[in-house]
């Protein structure tokens, strides 16, 4: 099983123009050799396909990679489609360090975070 956890910081944006190691992401997803999310294998274990949001001043945040009806790719906290972030294009981004990804937020606003680390999920050890 090719589960991995991908830590996502935040990426260059206005209020940080140097990015911000503390604002970001920790999910385990499962990837195929070429870094591309397995959906069969996100089918079958999509239990273990958990997402950690951090932000200073916020709650932390643990919820489940989702894939809704539609095919779109969301971190999900809450049961329901009200506090889903969207990920841009996540099925067509192959995972590798330095690559970059879109979500848009709970405040509606789409920001850019930086793929800083790819390893081998715990759940596997």
């Amino acid at each position: 099983m090719p589960l991995k956890t991908i830590r996502l910081e935040l990426a260059r944006t206005k209020e940080f123009p140097d990015g911000s190691a503390a604002h970001g992401y920790e999910f385990t997803a499962p990837l195929d050799p070429e870094g591309h999310l397995d959906t069969d294998a996100w089918t079958e274990h999509r239990q273990l396909c958990m997402v950690h949001r951090f932000w200073p001043g916020e709650a932390d945040e643990h919820g489940q990679l989702r894939r809704t009806r539609g095919g779109r790719w969301v971190f999900s906290y809450e049961p329901g489609d009200e506090d889903d972030e969207p990920i841009f294009k996540f099925d067509k981004h192959a995972f590798a360090e330095g690559e970059y990804v879109s979500i848009t937020e709970h405040d509606g606003v789409s920001r850019p975070f930086r793929v800083v680390q790819i390893r081998k999920a715990h759940a596997l050890s």
